[in-house]
């Protein structure tokens, strides 16, 4: 994996666009505030801030931004506003020849899985991370492991052990997102090669029954039998059923693992959830879990 993306230094531009849900312009502001209070320049997107119907522009509009900041040399990283739906709508009509020579960041979760993928089938590195709608709600450790990403800087992340975890040490390429778009992607041009990667996953507000359903897609595709770890992140608010399902999203996930001997880490900090810490996609990492911690290095 090319990991040679530079780093961030202070003045460098992040480019703040809006690929799929309209959001409100002072969740934008407060990002904008922050960055710059971190010594960068911050650069909204034209139609951010826009809304057509449920999206904050029309498809071209929305791709349009988007290209600009792939093109611009003077960005070095682009921020996603938020997720929601609408980053599958224009993903295959951007054109990457520009990012593939002069590749940057692309930052941001959920929705914008989708570009995390088309991404790392470029070989390139990306980062999952907290955006714009949730700066302010977000803790001090998730707005600064992103700044500790673009920086370069070392990253670890150590957290009590659950116990649903099972224990290991491992070290291979960290790759992932959000459960039902990894489940979306299947089958399509943007698949990525999971063999011996270390997975992570996360979801908000599923059926406990459609996380069973896309936990056994993954397993009929083979790609549990290729992954050599698991990482469990933020299970938001999921439902269950009048008549309950069960089980919970714990144990309907390790079911799955029952010949599959892999270490797998829940209740990581990452996700949606306030506690969103950010995480280098395609870049090797070291996940260490025992019976007290479980820590993920860079």
């Amino acid at each position: 994996m090319n990991t040679k993306i530079p780093y961030l230094s202070k003045g460098d531009t992040i480019y703040i666009t809006a690929p799929a849900k309209a959001i409100e312009a002072e969740h934008v502001d407060f990002a904008k505030n922050f960055l710059e209070k971190n010594g960068f320049n911050v650069i909204i997107s034209e139609h951010c801030l826009g809304q057509e119907n449920y999206f904050s522009g029309t498809d071209n509009e929305r791709r349009s931004d988007f290209q600009k900041g792939l093109d611009d040399p003077s960005v070095k990283a682009i921020l996603c506003a938020r997720g929601g739906y609408g980053s599958v709508r224009i993903v295959d009509d951007l054109q990457w020849a520009g990012f593939l020579r002069q590749p940057k960041w692309i930052i941001g979760f959920s929705d914008i899985t989708y570009f995390h993928h088309k991404i790392h089938n470029f070989e390139l590195p990306s980062i999952h991370g907290s955006m714009p709608l949730n700066f302010s709600n977000n803790t001090h450790e998730a707005l600064t492991t992103i700044i500790q990403a673009l920086k370069g800087e070392t990253i670890k992340i150590e957290i009590s052990s659950s116990d649903f975890n099972k224990l290991g040490e491992i070290e291979g390429e960290l790759i992932g997102g959000n459960l039902s778009i990894i489940y979306a992607l299947l089958g399509t041009n943007d698949l990525v090669d999971y063999t011996g990667k270390i997975l992570f996953i996360e979801d908000l507000a599923e059926n406990l029954y459609a996380i069973d359903r896309m936990m056994y897609a993954l397993s009929k595709s083979g790609i549990l039998d290729k992954i050599k770890g698991l990482i469990i992140g933020g299970m938001t608010d999921l439902k269950d059923t009048a008549v309950p399902f069960g089980q919970t999203y714990q144990e309907l996930i390790l079911e799955k693992f029952k010949f599959r001997k892999i270490p797998i880490c829940f209740d990581f900090p990452a996700g949606h959830i306030n506690d969103n810490r950010a995480l280098i996609f395609g870049k090797e990492v070291k996940l260490v879990i025992n019976k007290d911690k479980t820590t993920l290095e860079y």
